[in-house]
């Protein structure tokens, strides 16, 4: 499939450059200003490379070998040296999209023209991005400081024709035999490249980008889910009115309490039940509190995008070529303000997660449910309904929870002292990305028992939107019935969370939730 190029450029990439080329597959090229950038910043290393004065990275070794010099003929291999030894990955293949998002963002910094590579070494980025050739990188290997230097180290391998890359199709190769087949050659690396090609947050910041990404979808179906099971509970949306949560102007609040009264709009249910229970004074914290909790979640993800946003813009190596032409050791490597917010996400998603699970846990006991029969079963008794469904839904909650306990307040010394402070960044963004998954299927659940609830409830009709959400997932899973095999309805509802088609068959119908 054509796609328009995403052009890298010496300004900062957006969310979306950066989910067009890691999920979508979009080819790239560099604008004329970076590579002309690239260039000037570049003679300025070769400059100092035939200096008598040592330049960390330069003419000098790495880390804890800072202090040894290297003869101008031994830099080539010092270079080619560094990424073969750095390339110490193992475990498991980490994601397509995350390896490409990876190599995107050290292009990035590449093009600022602050690294000091040749114009060449970024072009064959590019080109392996283009050509949808994706390095082979392992789940271990970065501690989120020094760079993501195993994971980065790989894709520095693969353009110096090591190694081994995916195809399109998956199909692993050589890399050699695979640069051959699309006409590519491999870049012989002169001072400093190595290092440069090694030395970003670029794997935590992927997958942050995506993990944003993705929050910004399940928290507006969060509000959804919500919404559904205050209906098929019967409870009341006299407590999503925007007067009470100007009260506590917390922005995200009042954008969920806002999406849950669009959602609830024109619901029979809570209209012809609002009467007839005296005895309901308040609704359980699940359900009254929900836009308290979502909308916490919310700000954490805006906190999370400007730091995202902030280091989309920044260009990180050491040493770094400075405007003027100096080349400095720094610290910008370091991940901790990348695996504090990823850590922070995942404290927000667990939390996301358990509140779901018990407005679904009380669909299914009598004592709560205001009249549904147990587990929603057909016969009870007979039939288990939707019981399992909640222990699948507890089992994924337990895990995020153990998944919230952050990564970066650890910390382990390396490179014999040198490095004795790290984020543990990567560790975060991967841990994420599980928990992420876990929202999902736990959200997927409490539509799925949700829609359920309120279809017993006839023949009083659910809300437009939430009938809209239901005739979606009815075109998948049946409705209320005798048991059934109950997983592949989980996963075809997991599928429809995940393609967006929920939340699209509610906004049909409430226009553009926030």
């Amino acid at each position: 499939m054509n796609q328009t190029p995403v052009t890298v450029g010496i300004g900062a990439l957006s969310f979306e450059d950066v989910i067009r080329v890691a999920r979508h597959r979009a080819p790239v090229v560099l604008s004329e200003e970076s590579l002309a950038e690239i260039a000037k910043s570049s003679e300025r290393i070769r400059q100092l490379a035939h200096q008598t004065i040592p330049v960390y990275g330069v003419s000098t070794g790495f880390g804890a070998l800072a202090s040894k010099h290297i003869p101008a003929e031994m830099r080539t291999a010092l270079q080619r040296g560094l990424i073969r030894s750095h390339a110490a990955g193992s475990g498991k293949e980490v994601e397509t999209e995350v390896v490409r998002a990876l190599m995107l963002l050290r292009l990035s910094t590449l093009a600022t023209g602050r690294t000091g590579v040749r114009p060449e070494v970024a072009q064959a980025y590019a080109d392996m991005l283009s050509a949808n050739l994706t390095p082979v990188v392992y789940e271990y290997g970065s501690l989120g400081c020094s760079g993501d230097l195993a994971p980065l180290a790989h894709c520095a391998l693969a353009i110096i024709g090591e190694g081994q890359v995916r195809d399109e199709q998956g199909q692993l190769w050589d890399t050699a035999d695979a640069l051959q087949q699309h006409g590519l050659t491999p870049v012989v690396l002169a001072e400093k490249e190595g290092l440069a090609l090694i030395n970003g947050t670029d794997g935590m910041l992927g997958m942050l980008v995506m993990a944003i990404t993705d929050l910004d979808r399940l928290t507006r179906l969060a509000d959804v889910a919500a919404a559904m099971s205050l209906e098929g509970l019967v409870g009341t949306d006299r407590v999503f009115a925007a007067d009470l949560h100007s009260l506590r102007p917390h922005p995200g609040q009042q954008a969920a309490a806002a999406n849950m009264l669009k959602v609830l709009e024109g619901s029979d249910i809570i209209q012809h039940h609002s009467g007839n229970h005296s005895t309901y004074v308040q609704d359980a914290y699940s359900l009254r509190c929900a836009p308290q909790v979502a909308g916490a979640v919310r700000d954490t993800v805006e906190h999370a995008r400007t730091v995202a946003i902030r280091e989309l813009a920044s260009a990180i190596d050491n040493p770094v070529v400075t405007f003027d032409g100096r080349v400095e050791s720094n610290g910008n490597f370091h991940g901790a303000p990348v695996a504090y917010v990823l850590d922070f996400l995942a404290i927000a998603v667990a939390d996301a997660a358990s509140i779901s699970e018990r407005r679904t846990d009380r669909f299914l006991d009598t004592a709560r449910n205001r009249g549904l029969p147990p587990f929603l079963a057909d016969d009870p008794g007979v039939d288990s309904g939707h019981m399992i469904a909640q222990y699948t839904q507890a089992a994924i909650v337990s895990e995020l929870k153990r998944l919230a306990a952050p990564a970066s307040v650890d910390s382990i010394p390396s490179s014999a002292m040198q490095e004795d402070h790290v984020s543990m960044g990567w560790s975060a963004a991967r841990k994420l990305r599980t928990s992420i998954d876990g929202l999902s299927r736990v959200l997927a659940i409490e539509i799925l028992t949700a829609a359920r609830g309120i279809d017993l409830r006839a023949p009083h009709q659910a809300a437009p939107a939430s009938a809209a959400v239901i005739a979606r997932l009815r075109q998948d899973v049946a409705g209320p019935g005798s048991d059934r095999y109950l997983a592949p309805e989980i996963q075809a509802t997991v599928e429809l969370v995940a393609s967006g088609e929920l939340l699209a068959a509610a906004e049909k119908v409430t226009g553009h939730l926030d």
